[in-house]
């Protein structure tokens, strides 16, 4: 494997967990999605040129999302009597951030990825790729598979839903 791909999975995986966990709830399903979006690059297509990485690597991740939320579809339907405890987001702070700052950060999040919880798998994907990860619409309808139509449109929807939804959760 090259140390341009290298380079490149060290740079993405961090944010690739993070987008997979706010959209599992769960680190460990995050870190099988992230783990196995990576092999599957590696494995397919590091023979591609470097710019084409970014949306391939993204394309992967989306894909391993919403494999596991049929997956998981289907546990919950079999195995509805067991509790799904849903991991908290953790917030590393600075020493000298205040405790309440501190909580009130953790509610935050906890308040966003509840909201995040609530779209649409689509509308999801669309505004963690372009919010979170900062892609293009282009580089976002790449790694969704779609046109960037459909992008704008659910990246629309998703700022609209969680704008009225997250109102007053942070203070400028």
């Amino acid at each position: 494997m090259p140390d341009s791909l290298d380079c490149f999975l060290a740079e993405n995986e961090r944010q690739a967990y993070l987008m997979a966990k706010m959209a599992t709830g769960n680190s460990a399903d995050a870190l099988d999605i992230v783990q196995d979006a990576m092999i599957k690059l590696v494995q397919k297509y590091s023979n591609r040129e470097a710019d084409e990485w970014g949306p391939l690597f993204h394309r992967i991740v989306q894909r391993q999302i919403t494999d596991w939320y049929r997956s998981h579809s289907v546990k919950q339907r079999l195995f509805h009597w067991f509790s799904s405890n849903g991991e908290l987001n953790e917030i590393e702070s600075p020493s000298t951030t205040m405790p309440d700052q501190v909580l009130q950060n953790v509610q935050a999040i906890d308040t966003l990825q509840a909201a995040l919880q609530l779209l649409p798998l689509r509308q999801r994907q669309a505004f963690l790729l372009r919010c979170w990860q900062g892609l293009n619409t282009a580089e976002t309808a790449s790694a969704m598979n779609c046109s960037t139509g459909s992008v704008k449109t659910h990246y629309h929807r998703a700022r609209t839903t969680l704008r009225t939804k997250l109102e007053g959760t942070w203070h400028e």
